[in-house]
């Protein structure tokens, strides 16, 4: 499908009318077949594999500087991977599911039917722009939908090359990406989209559940907060420090499910300190001109995360930089924070950046109860090679997802929910997940000809009340 040349309308009456064409177009195709959806998607397919070069450069110009190798492993890749998942498993995902029916309903019978919701708007945010605006829409045309896409103010390079390469593979009526300032994301959430799904910061995502309440539209939030990295006594420190710092350097901290800071043994920390060191030099040398390194997004968010290890400075913690800055490129070197409280900025927001702060405990429950007490995070990571230990803290512990031995690597799983909860967002998507969150899952009833409901009609008697006293037991 081609759509025309002209740029999709971005604000006012122009925003409503480009949804309202998507409502036409989904009440002209409520319910699009297994094929139809295959080839929606193999679209999709498309348009990422014969732009990888050019999605990568624009998204490179955003930042100021981002490798292409990470823009091709953390975006592209799950990207094109989510999408061939979805292509070949819809069509089991759209099968009816055929349920049990209580023996009073006999010889009745009941399924679960997938219908597509309508109109879906995804709202993605700067950090990874084109891997959380393309799984969302993968989820929304797998399950029969159509998309509306608005990219972040803060990416605005690819936000245009986004929205002239949908233009090339979908008609607007099905998918369009909307770009513009705060005011249009604005508007854009306050349209009555038959489901939203957001990606954000929590401020953000309370601003926008408030505009969906208006035409209480259902919301996915995907959110952040202060995801913990534990690491048990017996635990190989290098090994964790390794596969820490790899997930905190990845895209320079500014990722939703980065290690926000760690929690380790007090005897183990100067082993943790120089294992991360090491590990930060041999991933990372000469970080002002490594080409595998990225920038920070722009100078306001270089100057808050500065203003972090002021804060930090001026109230006591011991501040070590594993490498060398390059504030005039914005490339904030990999940096450990120690003897952190929580009067510091750094326990009290999400950090976003690569910045972390190192806490100790004396016994493992500490640290439990430590994460325990405090908000819910997206993400948890525990290193221990004890399995009672990690089922004790599966079952203690509520985060949105966890990787155990590891950082990052569940979101990489197409058939594992994802999602926040409480705090770090609610609802999931991926995979089936995605499919479900983004369907009407119908339940129906089929009466049968003979059946027993008259046996229960007015006029009620004695017979009637024998047969509810055996009914209640």
């Amino acid at each position: 499908m081609h759509a025309s040349s002209h740029e999709v309308p971005v604000a006012g009456a122009a925003l409503d009318a480009l949804f309202q064409q998507q409502r036409r177009a989904f009440r002209r195709v409520p319910y699009p077949s297994a094929n139809e959806r295959r080839a929606h998607l193999d679209a999709l397919h498309r348009l990422l594999t014969e732009n990888i070069d050019a999605i990568a450069a624009a998204i490179d110009a955003d930042f100021g500087h981002r490798s292409s190798h990470e823009t091709k492993l953390l975006e592209l890749f799950p990207s094109i991977q989510g999408v061939r998942h979805a292509k070949r498993d819809v069509a089991t995902w759209m099968r009816p599911e055929h349920k049990s029916v209580s023996a009073w309903f006999l010889p009745g019978r009941a399924k679960v039917v997938k219908q597509p919701l309508g109109v879906i708007g995804i709202i993605a945010p700067w950090n990874y722009p084109l891997y959380l605006a393309i799984g969302p829409l993968t989820s929304a045309l797998a399950a029969g939908n159509r998309a509306m896409i608005k990219i972040s103010e803060l990416s605005p390079v690819f936000g245009r090359l986004l929205a002239e390469l949908m233009r090339k593979y979908f008609s607007p009526d099905h998918v369009a990406v909307v770009n513009g300032d705060v005011d249009v994301a604005q508007a854009f959430a306050g349209l009555p989209f038959d489901h939203l799904l957001f990606t954000g910061s929590t401020a953000v995502g309370r601003q926008v559940m408030r505009a969906a309440a208006a035409n209480l539209t259902p919301v996915t939030l995907e959110l952040g907060g202060k995801s913990p990295a534990i690491i048990a006594p017996d635990f190989p420190i290098d090994v964790a420090a390794q596969r820490v710092i790899f997930g905190k350097c990845l895209n320079a901290g500014q990722t939703c499910l980065s290690p926000d800071y760690v929690l380790l043994p007090e005897t183990q920390l100067p082993a943790f300190i120089a294992a991360a060191k090491k590990e930060v030099q041999r991933l990372y040398p000469n970080i002002p001109q490594n080409p595998d390194y990225s920038a920070i997004i722009n100078d306001r968010h270089y100057a808050r995360l500065q203003g972090y290890l002021d804060d930090a400075c001026a109230n006591g913690a011991e501040v070590i930089a594993l490498g060398d800055s390059a504030p005039s490129a914005r490339k904030l070197a990999p940096t450990i924070v120690m003897r952190v409280d929580h009067t510091m900025r750094l326990l009290q927001e999400e950090i976003f950046g690569p910045i972390l702060p190192v806490l100790t405990y004396r016994e493992l429950p500490e640290a439990l109860a430590y994460v325990v007490d405090h908000p819910r995070p997206l993400a948890l990571y525990y290193f221990d090679d004890n399995a009672d230990r990690v089922d004790r803290l599966l079952q203690q512990t509520i985060a949105g997802g966890v990787t155990v031995n590891d950082t990052i690597f569940h979101i990489a799983q197409d058939e594992l929910p994802f999602g926040g909860v409480g705090p770090s967002g609610m609802g999931h998507y991926h995979g089936p997940e995605g499919f479900n969150a983004l369907s009407k899952r119908k339940g129906v009833f089929w009466q049968s000809r003979w059946n027993t409901i008259p046996l229960l009609k007015p006029p009620y008697g004695k017979r009637v009340g024998r047969l509810l006293a055996f009914m209640l037991k």
